[in-house]
């Protein structure tokens, strides 16, 4: 990221009149779009829906409710539901707190798991009438998932199977730059990223993707930015969409949720957030020390692939995750996969979603 810091200042101070850095590859209007308009334009239906938590976090969701008209048989006919997590860019109301406020951005991923995702699967049992989903999880998605459905078992019971992409429990064997933000104490911590959201996506964010990233030699160096976080995949990744990649993310979430993290990666556990003193987590946990999460509780079917180069669901930590799935229906290990090439990668319908829409039509647990 520092190294797109002084590209960006560059081209700000030289000029990006001169085409010193490449000329500009043609924009996509998805960069300016919300999740609605990005659905549509691609030719799907969609519906938008507030979801409310049980402690008054307003989270968007949004439904793809059928494939394109006439697409003969290039959709598979699913209703898709899509959640948000408190905090990010489509979640960031609240009943009682504004998101200026500290209160509002007092959670990590243990409430994603609590409040989030519960309230999100309760929303679409009733306006669906299913009783049972299927759900998909990538990264912290499946984290949530891992919580959620092992702590909760009424939850659980509603959901099918799991399907969980590049699954993230411990993180002790972690080669991303959450083992170095371990090494920050926490009070030093808060005082460097402050106590409410931890990097949001700002108007510097949509420089780097339309002005930056854009340049036809640039994306090299904006696509390694990417890979230092999440393991090497060049050939992959499809450059030419790097600025809609860019324009969306990093969403936002709570410097707590990243102090949680880094939390993780000092024990090597996979457990609630730690508040700091023997009181306090007494105070949330009616005991001393934050409570462990057991997923040999999950009774939940479950299916799951990882990659072999991914730095931040490294694979020795699946490793020690797959034997206490006492429902692991299947695995597959993409040797050359890193943690983002379960969403971006240009070969991902090959190597992961066939799959997946597969076990669905055959109704698989």
């Amino acid at each position: 990221m520092w190294l797109l810091l002084t590209v960006a200042s560059l081209i700000s101070a030289l000029g990006t009149t001169h085409g010193l850095f490449g000329k500009l590859n043609p924009g996509s209007p998805e960069v300016t779009m919300n999740i609605s308009q990005m659905i549509s334009y691609w030719g799907y239906p969609n519906e938008e829906y507030n979801v409310v938590t049980e402690d008054g976090y307003i989270l968007g969701v949004y439904r793809i409710p059928y494939g394109k008209k006439n697409s003969g048989n290039i959709d598979a006919g699913y209703d898709v539901w899509l959640g948000n997590s408190r905090g990010n860019t489509w979640s960031r109301r609240n009943l009682y707190y504004s998101p200026d406020s500290v209160e509002f951005w007092a959670f990590s991923f243990d409430e994603m798991a609590k409040y989030d995702l519960p309230a999100t699967i309760d929303f679409i049992v009733k306006k669906t009438g299913q009783k049972k989903l299927r759900y998909v999880g990538h990264s912290q998605g499946t984290t949530i998932g891992f919580i959620a459905f092992s702590t909760n078992p009424t939850l659980a019971e509603k959901i099918e199977t799991f399907y969980a992409l590049a699954p993230v429990a411990t993180v002790k064997y972690t080669k991303s730059l959450l083992n170095k933000l371990e090494l920050i104490p926490p009070s030093i911590f808060k005082i460097i990223f402050g106590d409410k959201i931890f990097y949001p996506h700002t108007f510097f964010d949509q420089f780097l993707a339309t002005e930056v990233c854009s340049r036809q030699t640039l994306d090299v160096l904006c696509s390694n930015a990417l890979f230092i976080i999440c393991g090497f995949d060049h050939k992959n990744l499809n450059t030419s969409r790097l600025d809609v990649y860019l324009s969306h993310n990093p969403a936002g979430t709570s410097v707590q949720d990243v102090l949680h993290w880094s939390q993780a990666v000092k024990s090597g556990k996979f457990q609630a957030f730690n508040w700091g003193s023997p009181v306090q987590n007494e105070l949330h946990y009616n005991q001393p020390t934050p409570p462990y999460y057991n997923v040999t509780a999950m009774n939940v079917p479950i299916a799951v692939w990882n990659g072999g180069n991914d730095w931040l669901a490294d694979p020795q930590d699946v490793g020690m995750l797959l034997p206490k799935l006492p429902h692991l229906i299947y695995h597959k290990e993409i040797s050359f996969y890193n943690h983002l090439d379960f969403i971006w990668a240009m070969d991902a319908p090959q190597e992961v979603y066939n799959e997946i829409v597969s076990m669905l039509a055959e109704g698989k647990k």
